[in-house]
């Protein structure tokens, strides 16, 4: 089998320009069935181990900050987190923990079992977000579509704001049964996504990674 940087060179990645420029889309593509995935299961460090998806933003909770902008653009949604799947009672979304076989293999293992529950739902994508990025565009999944695909401003790629085809899933899984590093950007590669750039004056897309960006954005 070849190995992920032979697999990678074959993929062309096509840039598009999202947010100033129209990007031309097929027609019905609104009608796919596209599922979300709220990343939350990254150890918040920075935060002195809390857990980021309570942090508060604006007197509300990081997380309902990602689900108000997902709730319009997506269904059904999840959440990926480990620990006590009660802490999310609330929101009334499935929480799903990371496969123990892939334990150590970051967001990725989010990614896997989130695509695994999109395929038991029948939907063709799954959009990614991490939860501490609130300020992602609210026609993300437009902008996006038709997938796979995943969100580049200003030269830097957001790997985790990306579109997942659903039927990558057993190609992840074997991905992660490799003994390499589990990279998200080889792993967007493997599945063809393209780069779709986003223009703006802020990044939408900065992620909220200690106490002092709270505060900057507060």
């Amino acid at each position: 089998m070849a190995d992920v940087a032979q697999l990678v060179e074959r993929r062309f990645v096509v840039p598009v320009v999202a947010g100033s420029i129209p990007v031309v889309r097929p027609s019905g593509f609104l009608d796919m069935n596209i599922a979300a995935l709220v990343l939350a299961g990254g150890k918040a460090t920075r935060f002195g181990g809390a857990d980021k998806a309570f942090v508060p933003l604006h007197g509300r909770p990081l997380i309902e900050h990602v689900l108000e902008r997902l709730r319009p653009q997506a269904s059904p949604i999840a959440v990926s987190a480990n620990g006590e799947p009660e802490r999310f009672e609330a929101y009334g979304l499935p929480v799903l923990p990371d496969a123990p076989e892939f334990a150590a293999c970051g967001p990725l293992a989010g990614v896997s079992a989130g695509l695994r529950w999109a395929a038991g739902k029948g939907a063709e994508f799954m959009l990614t977000m991490p939860v501490d990025t609130p300020f992602f565009p609210p026609t993300l999944v437009a902008d996006l579509s038709p997938g796979p695909s995943v969100a580049v401003y200003q030269g830097r790629q957001h790997h985790l704001a990306s579109l997942w085809p659903v039927a990558f899933g057993p190609g992840l899984e074997d991905f992660l049964r490799r003994d390499t590093k589990y990279k998200v950007r080889d792993a967007l590669a493997l599945c063809g996504a393209r780069q779709v750039h986003f223009t703006s004056l802020r990044d939408p897309f900065v992620n909220l990674n200690s106490p002092q960006d709270i505060s900057d954005f507060g």
